[in-house]
Formats: structure tokens, C-alpha cells, sequence
């Protein structure tokens, strides 16, 4: 079994406004820790995958810094997409490049952006979910035990008669929920959070496009014979085109028969928003979590971040404070989710210069 990896990293993180931006979004910024996000998801890869088994799918304006910030990776594994068309896409593009290399490969798709702990926990997740996936021929995903009624994430309903060690058969896959229907998921104990992380054989899940995405899979097909040609940029740009935008999960996972999970052991957040971003920082007494030159006073249970520039808060509790060079952003812990409507506004303005 050779094992290849698959990072998506082409989103723009517009709910981490005003620090993540179109050239440098959520997942090539510092936001915990020494490293980028997209730099800790290559290294959790060490000892599992070999660095030129990994391949980056961004976009031309990020393909650079992602470039930069991944010297290891051999610099043909970055690919980029002409424009975004969701993770079907996505993961198709990567996995017919791959299958020029290893047409029985085994691969790890996972999203560039989401903050992992436990690292040998996390490899060996991935070992028991490659192992399977190899010798089933199914798709695996991993399911995360919800620890909090959370509506901001998607639902995995799965069969709790083991299949074998840590692998369990997926009934269901639910969209983000309401409250009402959070809880009732928590309580069945049947659900687990969607990591958003993927593990199956090339030709595995390139049988379950043609079966459930068949007009992606025709538009793959043409691709694949362009690999290696100078028709290559070209024929992907008028493939994307066409291409419908829809998601793995509700393109292929929610329609296939063949498709399992194995839970994750190791700690996992996906980090969605500044108020994510507070939950796992370190806090003063005041619950307080504060990057740069601050100044506060009677404020409570709030993040703050101004490297730059001096900031002070006076009687004031639970926001968000994002202070940098171009932008100020103040709002409510409770408002994180609205932060991209910022972005929206400023798109619909055409303030280009702040996004």
C-alpha cells in the first residue's frame, strides 16, 4: 500500500476577516501556535506519507505563498485551480493526477485548515482508516465525538456493531443542524461530527464519481488524457467551466453504499471562526486572551489581538477584537458566524483593497 496525501487549500476564510485575506487566507496565517495552519497539517503528514506523495490543490493567487511557506513539497505537487468549484473538483483533479503515479494508491484527503493535536494519535487514525480503505475498497471517513450540542458543523450517523477494530459502517450524513436537532444527535450517541477528512483508493473513489458525478468524471477523463501535455492549464480551464459546484459529501459520500468510518482519538476543532479561535487560546484571570500591545480594564472573557498598534479596552466583555494595519474589527463572541458578511459588503463595494 503506498499512501498519498491530498491538502485542499484554496478557501478564503472569510470569517477570519480582517487577518485572513484572498492572498493570504486563514490556513497561511499564524493563528495558533509558531507555524501556519497549512504547515502543521504537513508536518502531522512526517513518517506517514513521503513529501513527494503530498500534493497542495489552491488557487493561482495563493499558489506562491503556498509555495514558499512548503519547501518540501516538490513544486509540481501544488496545483492550482482556475477558479474554485467546490471539493468534488477538487479531490477529482487530484486524484487523476495521482493515479498517473499509483493507480491503486491509497489517499488522505484533508482540508489545509484545521487545528489537530495528538499527533500519533492522528497518524495512527490514519493508518487503521488507510489499511481498511485498501482492503475494503470503500470510502472512510473520520467522525469526531461531539463534545457540545455544536450547529456550525455536519453530522455522521454510523452503525455502532464494530466491523472491525475502530471501523463502524455510516448510515446517515446530516447537514449543520439546528440546536434542537444538535441535541437530539448528542443524545442518541449514534452521531459524531464530519471532520471533513477522507481516505480511500484512487480507483475507489474515482468508481463512485462516475457513478454518482458522472459529468465530473467525463470532464476528469479529459484531463487525465491532457496530463503531461501542453494542453494541460488549458484543458482544465474549459473542464472547470462546466463543472458544477458541489461537495464531496453531497456529490458521492451521502449517496454511496460503501461508505465507513473509524473515530478519531485525538483532540480536533476546525477552528471556523474568531470565537474558535478564543475557545483554545490561553487566558489571563479576566478569561481574557490577548495578542500584542493591550491595554484592559473591567474586560472580560474577551480576545484581542493588536501586534501592531497600541489597544485598550475599558469596561467591556466577551468580544472580539482584531486589530491590524488596514482594518479594525470589533464584535461580539456571539456574532463570529457574521463576520463574513463583512467580506460580503466589502466585495459588493468593491473595497478589493480590504479582502
Amino acid at each position: 500500500m503506498e499512501l498519498f496525501a491530498v491538502i485542499m487549500a484554496g478557501g478564503v476564510g472569510s470569517r477570519f476577516w480582517p487577518r485572513s485575506k484572498e492572498r493570504k487566507p486563514k490556513q497561511l496565517i499564524r493563528i495558533v501556535g509558531e507555524n501556519t495552519m497549512i504547515q502543521d497539517t504537513v508536518r502531522r503528514l512526517d513518517g506517514l506519507v513521503k513529501n513527494e506523495n503530498i500534493f497542495v490543490i489552491t488557487n493561482k493567487i495563493q499558489k506562491m505563498r503556498v509555495k514558499e511557506q512548503l519547501p518540501q513539497i516538490p513544486a509540481q505537487n501544488i496545483i492550482d485551480e482556475p477558479f474554485g468549484k467546490n471539493t468534488a473538483a477538487c479531490i477529482g483533479l487530484a486524484s487523476v493526477i495521482i493515479k498517473q503515479k499509483n493507480p491503486e494508491a491509497v489517499t488522505i484527503t484533508l482540508p489545509s485548515d484545521h487545528l489537530i493535536k495528538d499527533d500519533d494519535l492522528f497518524r495512527e487514525c490514519l493508518l487503521t482508516a488507510a489499511n481498511y480503505a485498501d482492503k475494503s475498497k470503500g470510502l472512510v471517513t473520520i467522525g469526531i465525538t461531539p463534545t457540545r450540542p455544536e450547529t456550525g458543523y455536519g453530522y455522521i450517523q454510523f452503525d455502532e456493531e464494530n466491523i472491525e477494530k475502530n471501523i463502524y459502517k455510516v448510515l446517515t450524513f446530516a447537514e449543520k443542524p439546528n440546536l434542537a436537532t444538535a441535541r437530539r444527535f448528542l443524545e442518541s450517541g449514534d452521531f459524531l461530527w464530519n471532520s471533513g477528512i477522507f481516505i480511500w483508493r484512487i480507483d475507489t473513489i474515482m468508481n463512485e464519481i462516475n457513478k454518482y458525478l458522472p459529468d465530473l468524471y467525463e470532464g476528469l477523463t479529459n484531463i487525465e488524457a491532457s496530463i503531461n501535455t501542453h494542453e494541460f492549464e488549458k484543458t482544465i480551464v474549459q473542464v472547470y467551466g462546466q463543472l458544477k459546484n458541489i461537495s464531496i459529501d453531497y456529490g458521492v459520500m451521502e449517496k454511496s453504499n460503501i461508505v465507513f468510518l473509524t473515530k478519531a482519538d485525538f483532540y480536533w476543532n476546525d477552528v471556523g471562526n474568531w470565537e474558535a479561535v478564543y475557545e483554545i487560546s490561553d487566558k489571563n484571570e479576566e478569561g481574557n486572551a490577548i495578542i500584542g500591545d493591550v491595554y484592559t480594564q473591567n474586560t472580560f472573557g474577551s480576545y484581542i489581538f493588536s501586534p501592531r498598534k497600541f489597544a485598550a479596552t475599558i469596561g467591556v466583555e466577551n468580544l472580539i477584537v482584531i486589530n491590524t494595519n488596514e482594518a479594525l474589527l470589533i464584535c461580539h463572541r456571539n456574532n463570529a458566524q457574521d463576520v463574513r458578511q463583512i467580506v460580503d459588503y466589502l466585495k459588493m463595494n468593491k473595497r478589493t483593497d480590504l479582502i
